[in-house]
């Protein structure tokens, strides 16, 4: 069976006389292998194919490739698409010409002659997508050559870049606005996953695109499971989280310092767990090598700072972890949005405790930055203490934190819905706290961080104690009904809720904006107890090692077809060196195990499998087949 190259089609469907709507829906299933269109992305299509501006928040996984890549094929031209992730540009164009697309990246990675040929190739008209960074985008050179091209559209990807208080401004993205006054004529389309109201309003007004179309879809992400524990040996809880619920998959590990990378790697591979450091303090090819091995592999974990995992395009990340605080629930929302990205359940987990709090809030005093900045900052983190000392349901509170009410009030896919915690009425301990600072201050002129405090409370001699005479003190001994272990609950939790505070070079202890009420008995507070490490409630067991969840629903002998196929793939992958998924997702390789395809024609109609794609692999994939009909 003969089947043109998807490039072939798209020109023919370009030529036709078919309605937009229909060129764009064939393009979905002959070019990408999908029937249907998912949320919002047939009106976002429209809007930018008709020639219109729209700006699309749409979460991780959402589909937000398609909204640029299919206009930029129904529309004359070359469409550009305006990226940070220098280092993934490589594999975004290798899976575009996967499927038969043309398409080119212009960076700093490429010699002075490869770039020249692609600027050609720009100038003929060969190419469906180029992709390039921001920074060179500005540069009045690049301007010029495109000025000589013929352009589809612009697509602004990690748009909430522009943002000056976000989680991740690149001041390279502020020189976009440009693009409305250069090419006042080429429309643009601005995506992002990760933005609040506020970073909402802020990219329109800096990237002028006031008049364009706003595409807002639900952040949720529903087969993700949110958890956040108490910290206790971070990297044993890590141990547990993988080996119980997530042994033999892909996840992400994410700590504060390189040192911290450094070191949970190495605990992790003593364990017998492959993982890779990811840091920017690491030669710029052993991240490169790092980068692609995680996405070339099954069942690696990479541990990184937040250097890492923008763009990351690996749908079978079953876990992403936080082993220290994240700055903000931008950070968080962005992190976590890397799991499951092929719609399986997945984790996202976090240790937390109060040495996070402390050392974030000292980040923040004793940094760079004007007192805006800061202000700024303190506003993130008290968001992000707020969502880990939740009595209520987490995906709610991170929804309202972007703005999106829902229509539930549990989720029953968090650990404060699964396992609802104990609250108590800690309003005396709160008092007796806070009595115990303003003694210490006003009657020995002394501050100190909550290790001190607590000896303090529960009337533990200590040299400290004997040299500055605190068993003389009224407050001397009168937490001695809580535990250390409890005060360190209570203090963490009063952090959050700015009762108490922690200033300085050392994290010293002193009354907070809310103190007062509390003090004086008109308010009250109710603390949460300190939950044991809770499991996954999800049914079917432990699965073995490297197991798909996507084949979870197979019967046993599709199982054996399955794995057959995941085999051939795995081959596959590693003689063109692209990725797994590159060649089919699991999710396509479960269609095509549940269809059992009699020929070439009935493999063509399983999601996911494209005419190129078809054409390239069809044949091998019904010899890979155990047991495959022929005909």
């Amino acid at each position: 069976m003969s089947i043109p190259p998807a490039a072939d089609q798209i020109s023919a469907r370009r030529e036709g006389d078919a309605g937009q709507a229909d060129r764009a829906l064939e393009i979905l299933s002959s070019v990408f292998g999908y029937d249907s269109f998912r949320g919002d992305q047939r009106a976002i299509i429209e809007q930018v194919a008709a020639g219109g501006d729209a700006v699309v928040l749409m979460p991780t996984g959402g589909g937000k490739s398609l909204c640029y890549q299919i206009p930029a094929l129904l529309r004359e031209g070359t469409g550009i698409v305006v990226s940070p992730l220098i280092a993934l540009m490589a594999d975004q164009v290798a899976a575009l010409e996967g499927v038969g697309i043309r398409a080119a990246y212009l960076n700093s990675t490429l010699e002075l002659d490869e770039a020249r040929a692609v600027e050609q190739q720009l100038l003929a008209g060969e190419l469906d997508l180029l992709y390039m960074a921001p920074e060179r985008l500005v540069l009045p050179r690049t301007q010029d050559l495109l000025r000589r091209a013929h352009l589809a559209l612009f697509a602004i990807d990690e748009a909430h870049c522009v943002s000056q208080w976000g989680h991740d401004f690149r001041p390279d993205y502020l020189g976009l606005s440009v693009l409305a006054e250069a090419f006042p004529t080429v429309p643009r389309i601005a995506l992002t996953a990760t933005a609040t109201e506020a970073t909402h309003r802020e990219l329109t007004e800096r990237l002028q695109m006031q008049e364009a179309e706003h595409f807002v879809s639900s952040f949720d992400r529903p087969n993700i499971q949110y958890r956040i524990e108490p910290k206790a040996s971070p990297r044993e809880q890590l141990l547990r989280l993988i080996t119980t619920e997530h042994e033999g998959e892909s996840g992400i590990v994410y700590c504060l310092s390189r040192k911290s990378v450094e070191q949970t790697a190495e605990a992790l591979v003593a364990r017998g767990i492959p993982a890779l450091p990811y840091h920017a303090g690491l030669d710029a090819a052993v991240r490169q090598d790092h980068q692609e091995r995680f996405l070339r592999a099954e069942g690696l974990i990479i541990v990184a700072t937040i250097a890492f995992g923008m763009g990351i395009d690996k749908p079978d990340v079953r876990f992403v972890a936080h082993l220290d605080l994240p700055k903000s629930i931008e950070g968080y929302y962005q992190e976590t949005g890397r799991a499951g990205r092929d719609g399986q359940p997945s984790t996202a987990w976090m240790a937390y405790g109060l040495g996070d709090v402390v050392s974030q809030r000292k980040f923040i005093d004793t940094g760079e930055g004007s007192e805006q900045f800061k202000r700024n900052a303190r506003s993130h983190l008290d968001a992000m203490l707020a969502l880990c000392e939740t009595v209520s349901c987490r995906r709610v509170q991170l929804l309202r934190y972007f703005g999106q009410d829902t229509e539930f009030t549990s989720c029953g896919n968090c650990d404060t819905c699964l396992s609802p915690p104990q609250t108590w009425d800690a309003t005396v301990a709160a008092q007796k706290l806070l009595s115990a600072l303003i003694r210490l201050d006003r009657e020995r002129g002394q501050k100190f961080g909550s290790g001190q405090v607590i000896e303090v409370l529960l009337g533990r001699e200590n040299t400290r104690s004997t040299q500055s005479r605190h068993h003389e003190l009224s407050v001397w001994g009168i937490g001695e009904e809580l535990s250390e272990k409890e005060w360190r609950t209570a203090i963490r939790q009063l952090l959050a809720r700015g009762i108490v505070e922690a200033e300085g070079d050392y994290g010293v202890l002193i009354p907070g904006p809310q103190a007062g009420p509390v003090l004086r008995g008109e308010s009250t507070v109710e603390l949460a107890v300190d939950r044991a490490p809770q499991r996954s409630s999800r049914s079917g067991g432990r699965r073995a090692a490297g197991a798909s969840r996507a084949a979870e629903s197979l019967e046993p002998a599709q199982r054996e077809r399955f794995e057959a196929l995941r085999a051939w793939r795995t081959a596959v992958a590693k003689e063109k060196q692209i990725p797994p998924y590159m060649v089919f997702s699991d999710a396509t390789l479960v269609g095509i195990v549940e269809a059992r395809p009699a020929s070439v024609a009935q493999l063509g109609a399983v999601s996911g499998v494209g005419a190129k794609k078809l054409a390239e692999y069809g044949e091998a994939v019904l010899e890979a087949l155990p047991d495959a009909p022929t005909g």
